[in-house]
């Protein structure tokens, strides 16, 4: 989870997709003219129009301001509809939408940090009626019950973690700390979805809102490795982690996926490796973070697998793309693993994460045009 992500609660029946890439161009149903403009800056969040038909909607972004931004489409109850993240000073990206009826919000992120500045906006009518590809109704039902599969077996490696750490055992804690997240971060934009769950288990302590209480992974993780000392605190913050993943997995089956969303999700796991993992900020007292690196990759490239007959045949390109820039990134870090694992990452040369980050960046591009290649006929 990135430092600046905002909690966020309740629901929305929506179809998403974000095909944005600055300075690219994006294929779309809805004209340029008719395009939604949002104009960002250090300290507002312009929108060319309040008011637009349900359906597919197009958010051109500009960010005039001097800190990068992001930008995001919430539903009541600040669940996130979609969202594009690292918009840079002076550049451009696009969203692309598809949304039902009903009132939103448009939230510009000056700094990626905070809730953001806020214009409300509605989709009126019923919109148009979406034809879709039997093949992507089948990748949806095998996209969930790959997500249901992986907070299943979640639980028990996360239990095996706060077994350790209520038992005062640091170095069984510490083992079984890294394992317990990998299921999470395979399928992080599922459970990101939730909003109320994900500031609850997987925030870092620079990410936290005004009256906010740490708690999850990342408060146990520095205990484990920074103070090296288990508190009863920390007892009851294990129990208080599990309750949680709970949650989560038992609200899994509910999840709004769409093909869009799993194409969308694919390109927001890379945004995290980007972000987070390559960074080093993600796991900064353990330093695992390639195991959460792979995580990541792993999930992105089961949601574009499912995808690809689709997108495949509409974009054969892009396919043949994606799978050499996707065999690129495994090829970089299978020269990391060690037994079961990988090296600390506080190992890995400033130069080595620098082409960590140039290979995530080779597949970040083609991969936030699968959604387009998903939905174009």
């Amino acid at each position: 989870m990135r430092a600046a992500r905002t909690s966020l609660v309740a629901a929305i029946s929506a179809l998403t997709t974000v095909t944005a890439v600055a300075g690219c161009a994006e294929k779309s149903d809805a004209k340029d003219s008719d395009a939604v403009q949002v104009t960002a800056s250090d300290s507002a969040c312009k929108v060319s129009k309040t008011s637009f038909p349900a359906g597919h909607v197009k958010l051109a972004v500009e960010n005039k301001g001097a800190k990068v931004t992001e930008v995001y489409v919430y539903a009541p109850g600040d669940r996130i509809v979609t969202e594009r993240e690292n918009i840079g000073p002076g550049t451009k990206a696009v969203i692309n939408a598809e949304v039902k009826s009903g009132s939103y919000e448009i939230a510009c992120k000056p700094g990626m940090k905070g809730h953001g500045i806020r214009q409300k906006v509605s989709a009126t009518g019923k919109g148009a009626a979406a034809e879709r590809d039997p093949r992507l109704d089948k990748a949806v039902a095998a996209y969930r019950a790959y997500a249901q599969k992986q907070a299943d077996e979640t639980l028990p490696k996360a239990q095996a973690f706060a077994d350790a750490v209520k038992k005062d055992d640091l170095a069984a804690a510490k083992k079984a700390y890294a394992p317990s997240r990998v299921g999470w971060e395979r399928t992080e934009p599922v459970a990101e979805s939730f909003g109320d769950i994900d500031p609850k288990v997987d925030v870092r302590e620079d990410g936290l809102e005004k009256g906010q209480k740490w708690t999850g992974w990342h408060r146990l993780e520095k205990s484990l490795w920074q103070t090296k000392k288990i508190t009863k605190a920390d007892h009851d913050l294990a129990d208080q982690l599990i309750k949680d993943l709970k949650d989560w997995q038992k609200r899994v089956g509910t999840a709004e996926i769409t093909p869009t969303s799993m194409a969308n999700g694919a390109k927001e796991l890379l945004d995290e490796v980007q972000t987070g993992k390559v960074t080093g900020e993600e796991e900064r007292y353990s330093h695992t973070d390639l195991v959460d690196f792979e995580g990541n990759v792993e999930g992105a490239r089961t949601s574009y697998q499912l995808l690809k007959p689709v997108a495949g045949k509409n974009d054969p390109a892009l396919a043949k793309d994606l799978d050499k820039q996707f065999a690129a990134v495994e090829k970089q870090l299978d020269q990391y693993r060690e037994g079961d694992g990988f090296v600390s990452y506080d190992t890995v040369s400033e130069g080595k994460r620098k082409e960590l980050s140039d290979a995530v960046n080779a597949l970040a591009e083609p991969l936030s045009k699968l959604a387009a290649a998903v939905v174009s006929k």
